[in-house]
């Protein structure tokens, strides 16, 4: 499997600085400063990036978890909130709330909500985060 690359570069102290974070091949980049770290500045943030790739990975494990059971889906989409809060020990993203809808033609609600729990649990980003961050999944089927 091939090794994934992100890069950053931080210009300036704290609180005044800003920085650009990049991907590998330049997929995404974008800039970052305090105030879009700790308030609602212009630019991204670690914790958003870390969404996405969360996000991201949910939904493809979700996909696959519904065409290997024989539903394959129209379409995932999922949100993910991160919270980061201020600890004992220090800033940290406590909690991850995961929103997804499914278009998956042929499935009842409760066969979707089983095979939604099952994705968030093998999802390697949920196996990433999880020891630390409590996650939660919304999960709701359309037609």
């Amino acid at each position: 499997m091939p090794i994934r690359t992100a890069s950053a570069r931080w210009q300036g102290n704290l609180t005044e600085g800003s920085g650009n974070i990049r991907t590998g091949k330049g997929g995404l980049q974008g800039n970052y400063s305090f105030k879009s770290r700790f308030e609602e500045g212009e630019g991204t943030n670690p914790e958003e990036l870390i969404g996405a790739a969360h996000a991201g990975c949910f939904s493809m494990a979700f996909s696959k978890a519904l065409a290997d059971a024989g539903t394959t889906p129209t379409s995932v989409e999922t949100t993910a909130k991160v919270h980061l809060d201020k600890t004992d020990a220090g800033m940290t993203v406590t909690r991850i709330e995961l929103d997804t809808v499914g278009e998956v033609p042929g499935i009842d609600e409760a066969q979707f909500a089983k095979l939604a729990e099952t994705a968030k649990q093998n999802c390697p980003i949920s196996r990433l985060l999880s020891p630390g961050a409590e996650i939660t999944l919304t999960a709701r089927l359309t037609s």
